[in-house]
C-alpha cells in the first residue's frame, strides 16, 4: 500500500522524534516535490536551535538527498508528485475550502493527485493538525491514526519587516484612490 507522507512525517525518517518508528515502518512513500526544500529546511532548523550538531545535520540532509534522488545503485526511495498546474489549481481551491496554510494545501493537493494516479494511495502520514483534519475531510485514512497536537509557530501580530519597503507603493495606491 502506498502512503502519501508530508514533510512533518518525512523528517521522522531522519530525526529521532516522537512516533518516528510509525513512519520508518512504512514501505511505499509518495511525496510532494516541495519536500525537497522543506525536509532539509527542517533538519537545518534543528541544527540552528541546538537539537542537532552541524555534522549530524549534514549527514541527515545527505541521507534525505540520497533517498530523494536515488543513486546509480539505488532507485529513489519516494515517488514524487510534481507541482503541476492541476496540482496548483487544486491547492488554490483547498486553501479556501479547508482554511489551510498554502504549504499544507499544496501537500493535500499532491496527495489527491497521487490517489488519482495510484488508487490504493488513500493514506496520508502527517503530524500537522490542520492538514490531517483537511485530509480526513477529503476521505484519506491517517497515519498515525491519532496524533498529539504539536506546537505551531504562530506568525507575529505585527507587520512583517518588509512592510516599510512598501510605503512608496502604498503612497502611490493612496494617491490613485484619492486618499
Amino acid at each position: 500500500m502506498a502512503v502519501f507522507a508530508d514533510s512533518s512525517a518525512l523528517v521522522k525518517l531522519y530525526a529521532d522524534e516522537r512516533d518516528h518508528q510509525l513512519i520508518r515502518d512504512l514501505d511505499c512513500l509518495v511525496v510532494a516535490t516541495m519536500v525537497r526544500v522543506e525536509v532539509p529546511g527542517a533538519i537545518w532548523r534543528k541544527m540552528r536551535t541546538g537539537e542537532l550538531a552541524a555534522a549530524d545535520a549534514a549527514v541527515l540532509v545527505g541521507a534525505f538527498e540520497a533517498d530523494y534522488h536515488g543513486s546509480p545503485e539505488h532507485r529513489p526511495r519516494f515517488g514524487a508528485v510534481a507541482a503541476t498546474a492541476d496540482v496548483l489549481d487544486t491547492a488554490a481551491r483547498l486553501v479556501g475550502v479547508h482554511d489551510l496554510h498554502p504549504a499544507d494545501a499544496l501537500q493535500l493537493a499532491s496527495a489527491k493527485a497521487a490517489a488519482q494516479a495510484v488508487p490504493d494511495c488513500r493514506t496520508l502520514a502527517s503530524f500537522s493538525t490542520d492538514l490531517r483534519s483537511a485530509a480526513a475531510a477529503e476521505g484519506f485514512t491517517l497515519v498515525p491514526t491519532r496524533a498529539e497536537p504539536r506546537t505551531v509557530r504562530k506568525r507575529p501580530a505585527r507587520w512583517p519587516r518588509s512592510w516599510p519597503r512598501l510605503w512608496p507603493l502604498n503612497r502611490v495606491l493612496d494617491a490613485e484612490r484619492g486618499n
